[in-house]
């Protein structure tokens, strides 16, 4: 097959985004030039790589993996360029990082100083749920992971860099937001507020209740911690989220911590990334930037 880099970027890019024509604005290149590309790359393969059902493209089995292979050699081609800048002592490239949606509380502070250390970079940042970052993972569409409960079915490099401690919250107004120790038994005739299905809160949450044989009245499933935040300030029930939601205080937004037995959950955020994924110099120095960070803050104290 004679394929080009260029036309492997081209097809990436529609991989990507799902059209011919934001593929051919993300390569800044015409639609008619970025359409012949891919007419010359499915040629060159001789396999039908995509399919357009109700303008929609959808990418057949072999587009697929042509796209994971080209997502591999543009990842390959990035750390080389990224090498080549540090030799000459220059910091430039794209650092593309995926997180879960609670770790917003703080990645962008810990992205904003690393940009301020290097900015010549671009950052994309995506923020999602636990699912959607595994998926990510899965993937292979990033640099960097950050989440709570990594999959265990995946071989990866895994680094633990800061602890997520869950609590459990009420109305600040509520009895049991002034008492010193409440046991989870005495929460039975209580309703409960939890994060969704598959979230790495929701997830850490459940095993504990498994394991301490505590069935929970579970009033709602939320898909964010704002939500939680508030349905528990309105008095619809107790609540689950990771202390790092209430920007680590005991208080917040008319919701307290309540001293439960058997909480806070330990629970802590990982660095992760394919096991079998070489880090681009950029994203080994995000990497010790992190670890540096949450060591200088002292976050991990944070209980």
């Amino acid at each position: 097959m004679n394929v080009t880099f260029r036309q492997l970027r081209v097809f990436l890019a529609l991989a990507e985004t799902g059209s011919v024509s934001a593929a051919a604005k993300a390569m800044h290149v015409t639609q008619p030039t970025a359409s012949m590309q891919l007419k010359e790359i499915t040629q060159s393969v001789g396999l039908p790589l995509y399919e357009v059902v109700g303008k929609k493209i959808y990418l057949t089995d072999v587009g697929k993996e042509l796209a994971a292979t080209a997502r591999s050699v543009a990842q390959a081609w990035d750390s080389f360029g990224q090498s080549v800048d540090a030799i000459k002592g220059l910091s430039q490239g794209k650092l593309r990082v995926s997180v879960v949606s609670t770790a917003k509380y703080f990645m962008p502070r810990l992205i904003g100083s690393f940009c301020t250390q290097y900015p010549a970079i671009d950052v994309s940042l995506e923020i999602l749920n636990r699912d959607g970052v595994v998926h990510r993972l899965r993937e292979n569409l990033d640099d960097i992971y950050i989440m709570s409960m990594p999959p265990t079915d995946m071989d990866l490099g895994d680094e633990v860099f800061m602890q997520n401690p869950i609590v459990l919250v009420a109305p600040t107004s509520d009895p049991l937001a002034k008492r010193k120790l409440v046991a989870l038994p005495e929460l039975a005739e209580r309703r409960f507020i939890l994060r969704e299905k598959g979230s790495g809160t929701r997830m850490a949450a459940d095993q504990y209740f498994r394991k301490m044989r505590f069935r929970p009245d579970v009033r709602l499933e939320l898909g964010s911690n704002e939500a939680v935040k508030e349905s528990v300030a309105g008095g619809l029930g107790i609540g689950v989220i990771s202390r790092h939601a209430l920007h680590g205080r005991q208080k917040e937004h008319g919701v307290s911590v309540i001293d439960v037995d058997g909480f806070p959950l330990p629970s802590a955020w990982h660095i992760v990334h394919p096991a079998s994924k070489k880090l681009s110099p950029l994203a080994l120095a995000f990497k010790q930037h992190l670890l540096k960070q949450i060591t200088l803050r002292n976050w991990n104290q944070m209980t």
